[in-house]
């Protein structure tokens, strides 16, 4: 029987107790095998290495429910935050404010006309006790405001509402009776005539709005430098600076009896209700918290009219010119007067309305003052 055994030592694998070493024929390079251990092999099937027969690793359980969650938790909030203007941009009521006939050319930059009316609308008869705003019949403009955004700062310039000024059909006087005997349309045409600057959106906010917005935030603060009481606004607060809920700030911007520069003033406090409610409204708690988020946008839309040509885009520009005005980024002023009987400087107003009209707002330096009167 043939040896068909490999040779070398390897007879341990055949049963021999001892392996034999071959002795290698003369003239052979071949060498002789070396001794070898035994093989560690692993059990056929079971894993620990990397041969032919080892099972693959296992891999970690990926936790995709808890994924998906978040996905789905997030894709909601993106929902939700897009839906809730929407939502609110169909309770804005839409008012045709452009006057006919003559009016000022396209001019760079964008001008906005804020005016908060003392209008009732949507106000119970118990809440116009509360608020002290009395008869629902007619409105006037307690607030009116210029807003201009550019290349240059943005300029918040306040009109005091007892300014001296033609108007069309009317003759020389106070700007406020512009809204009352024409509306929106000959309050554009009043401003317009008298600036030269052209307005181009129109927005208008109510008592019922303000008092809303102010509240959802969780108030608004107020500095106060004197003790003020007033019946016909309603006011009553002690000087220094507090948190005002949303009823307070009305009346705090409404009130005129409590100073001896009476509309100059109120101006100024309304100017100061703006920036505190600018500053609280991007706050991103705003956005975070869901309760607030909607609560702003539903009273800042339930009494809010706007020009017809204003659009969704027009009105976040304006809300983001308003906060940077108000922000230190531009100017807060009021209109150059010279006497507290609310004329208007001949010399310094038409100036300042020369540099809004064409765009130099970072020219206007000295002109802009709080009260309107030169330093």
């Amino acid at each position: 029987m043939s040896d068909d055994r490999p040779q070398g030592s390897y007879g341990w694998l055949y049963g021999e107790d001892e392996p034999t070493r071959q002795v290698p024929r003369q003239g052979s390079s071949r060498q002789p095998a070396p001794d070898l251990p035994p093989p560690n092999l692993p059990p056929p099937g079971r894993g620990g290495g990397k041969g032919a027969g080892a099972a693959p690793p296992r891999k970690p359980r990926r936790k995709r429910p808890v994924r998906r969650i978040v996905l789905a938790l997030l894709a909601a909030w993106i929902i939700f935050l897009i839906a809730v203007p929407i939502w609110a941009w169909g309770k804005i009521e839409k008012v045709d404010a452009e006057p006919g006939g003559d009016r000022p050319g396209d001019q760079p930059g964008t001008t906005y006309l804020l005016v908060g009316s003392d209008s009732r609308r949507g106000l119970s008869a118990e809440e116009r006790k509360k608020l002290t705003t009395g008869n629902p019949a007619g409105a006037r403009t307690d607030t009116i405001l210029l807003l201009h955004t550019g290349s240059g700062p943005s300029v918040l310039l306040s009109i005091p509402r007892d300014s001296l000024v033609p108007i069309a059909g009317y003759g020389t006087t106070k700007i406020n009776a512009a809204y009352a005997l024409g509306g929106p349309k000959l309050l554009v045409k009043t401003i317009e005539s008298n600036t030269g600057i052209r307005v181009d959106d129109y927005i208008e906010v109510g008592f019922g709005g303000l008092v809303k917005v102010v509240d959802s935030l969780g108030g608004v603060e107020i500095c106060p430098k004197d003790d003020l009481k007033d019946k016909d606004s309603g006011l009553d607060v002690k000087k220094g600076c507090q948190t005002a809920d949303g009823p307070t700030a009305l009346a705090y911007s409404r009130n005129r009896h409590s100073f001896g520069n009476g509309d100059i003033q109120r101006v100024q406090n309304q100017r100061e209700v703006l920036g505190s409610i600018s500053s609280e409204a991007k706050s991103p708690w705003t956005v975070i918290n869901p309760v607030r988020y909607a609560k702003v946008a539903s009273g800042a839309s339930g009494s809010l009219r706007i020009g017809e040509n204003v659009g969704p885009v027009a009105l976040v520009r304006f809300a983001l010119a308003l906060s940077s005005a108000m922000g230190g980024g531009g100017l807060s002023c009021t209109v150059p007067i010279q006497d507290l009987a609310v004329n208007w400087d001949a010399q310094r107003a038409p100036r300042m309305f020369d540099l809004i009209k064409a765009d130099k707002t970072s020219e206007i330096g000295s002109l802009c003052t709080e009260d309107g009167m030169p330093k």
